[in-house]
């Protein structure tokens, strides 16, 4: 066999019965995240390795869960308003029941909050520990969130219930409740601080999306933007209502004016919005006359300053969406464009430009990076510690280079070199000639020969022994999915073995005391 490390066993959600809804599943986000099945496997591994009850940001149930949420909080956002301006108090059975539900819903988000893992912004490894999101959370939302979910609805439900009671009583009593009523509805206003989840919940929706990434974030913007400027709109023209019902109808008032007195509630609310849109957009179609009053006076002021915030909000979302598109993305579109160009002028085969195709797409992930002027511009010294944080564990897991001097290892990684294979490609076939050795980032392959076969997987190695000896290869090597390959010469490595020669004999001796190392391709 070419390698002593045992693949890794394969631990499938599938496996877990009802935890499997809190363990990471494979889509194209954690797929980007962790690079491949076996990684995303491991990442499940490593989640019920620890033993605590923690909801993965890539499970099953996060997904649905946050997709709840943000219906239920945009209907919130919709609803309020609504019900403090025009429902004049009673709003009946079904909407007290929807307030409680969601009152409740927002307290128990609190709570799984703490539950919850994190991706953090500078790491791809998912914050799982209890402790840790204790303190990210405490630290970050937990305060708007607790004030947000304040359960009003249950007050208001108690308050209502209570006014209903004392209307037997007397008149004074009677007033004195609804009085209290009103207050407790304008201060439920304190939930419209739900919108900071609205755009919370969008933000992780782009992470948790088994879709195109670059397409579902500018979907998203996008959304999340006009979603924004439909709340402003609606707000605006349920304050339109609302002030002058605080002001108990004064006769001079717009609604008077209008004789919507005793419209439906879809009458008023569509006359308001209409006339804060007109104070909004600046045209004045439904303003025939001035204000009447100080307050309407502020409220038609607000209204257009909010209209004129509007229009900025949406230019400079605009321009940020035209100017900030991802530069690599388009640097890599550039090439692919040209690299058409160039397949067309050779007049090569619809097949063969479609495998083409797929290798820039799997050896680049759609971004173009000018990886070697890279790596040349930076210090050495930078250089070995980029490469030490890509490689190094590659090289650990090969005992040949185990426990070697650090400097040898550094040497050795600046010699490497990365390759990408397609599915059912091969790597090498048997009997062919050996000059290079081969590290797994990310990927599958199959190693086979006339009496045995196995699969490799992330962090195996293979072709080793012809690092210190050209030979024919033993075995042939074909990708099972698209791998990420580091390859290393043997002449690359023997011009490194030349400044090292006492690891040269240490490794030659390796070689020859270790008999397994004979069937190693």
């Amino acid at each position: 066999m070419e390698n002593s490390q045992a693949p890794v066993g394969r631990r499938t959600a599938s496996t877990c019965g009802w935890r499997a809804v809190f363990l990471p599943q494979l889509n194209r986000q954690s797929l980007s995240v962790y690079g491949s099945e076996i990684a995303v496997e491991k990442e499940c591994i490593r989640q019920l390795q620890s033993g605590v009850w923690v909801i993965h940001p890539f499970s099953p149930i996060r997904s649905y869960y946050i997709m709840c949420m943000v219906a239920i909080t945009f209907l919130n956002l919709i609803g309020i308003p609504m019900e403090i301006a025009f429902l004049d108090g009673y709003s009946g059975v079904g909407w007290e029941g929807f307030n409680v539900f969601s009152d409740t819903l927002f307290l128990m988000d609190v709570a799984l909050n703490f539950r919850m893992g994190i991706i953090s912004e500078d790491s791809e490894v998912a914050i799982l520990d209890i402790k840790k999101i204790r303190v990210i959370y405490l630290k970050s939302w937990f305060i708007p969130d607790v004030i947000a979910a304040f359960p009003i609805g249950y007050i208001l439900l108690i308050a209502e219930l209570q006014s209903h009671s004392d209307t037997s009583t007397s008149g004074s009593k009677a007033s004195r409740m609804v009085r209290i009523l009103m207050f407790v509805r304008i201060i439920s206003l304190v939930r419209l601080l739900r919108v900071s989840r609205l755009v919370r919940f969008f933000n992780e929706v782009e992470k948790v999306s088994n879709a195109n990434l670059e397409y579902v974030q500018l979907f998203f913007r996008i959304l999340s933007l006009f979603m924004m400027m439909f709340l402003l709109c609606h707000w605006n023209g349920c304050i339109q209502y609302f002030v002058p019902m605080l002001e108990e109808f004064p006769s001079d008032c717009w609604v008077r004016q209008e004789k919507l007195m005793n419209a439906t509630v879809g009458e008023k609310y569509s006359f308001g919005v209409f006339r804060a849109l007109s104070h909004m957009i600046q045209i004045s179609y439904g303003s025939n006359e001035s204000p009447t009053n100080e307050v309407e006076l502020w409220v038609v002021m607000t209204s257009m300053l909010s209209g004129a915030l509007m229009y900025t909000v949406l230019v400079a979302n605009a321009a940020a969406i035209i100017t900030n598109v991802d530069q690599a993305a388009k640097a890599y579109k550039d090439k692919m464009n040209h690299l058409d160009d160039y397949m067309t002028f050779l007049k090569l085969p619809n097949d063969l430009r479609l495998r083409i195709q797929k290798y820039y797409g799997a050896r680049y992930g759609g971004r173009w990076f000018d990886e070697k002027n890279f790596l040349i511009s930076v210090s050495s010294a930078l250089r070995e510690e980029i490469l030490t944080v890509m490689c190094l564990s590659l090289l650990n897991n090969v005992p040949m280079f185990q426990n070697r001097d650090v400097n040898f290892l550094n040497t050795v990684l600046l010699q490497f070199q990365l390759e990408v294979f397609q599915e059912d490609d091969v790597i090498f076939h048997q009997n062919a000639p050996g000059d290079r050795m081969f590290f797994i980032e990310h990927g599958q392959v199959l190693v086979e020969t006339d009496s045995f076969s196995q699969e490799l997987a992330d962090g195996d190695y293979f072709g080793e022994t012809c690092l210190m000896t050209k030979g024919k290869r033993l075995a042939t090597v074909q990708a099972l999915t698209t791998c990420q390959l580091f390859s290393l010469s043997s002449d690359r490595f023997q011009r490194v073995l030349q400044g090292f020669p006492d690891i040269r004999r240490d490794m030659e001796k390796f070689l020859q005391q270790d008999k397994e190392y004979v069937l190693h391709l």
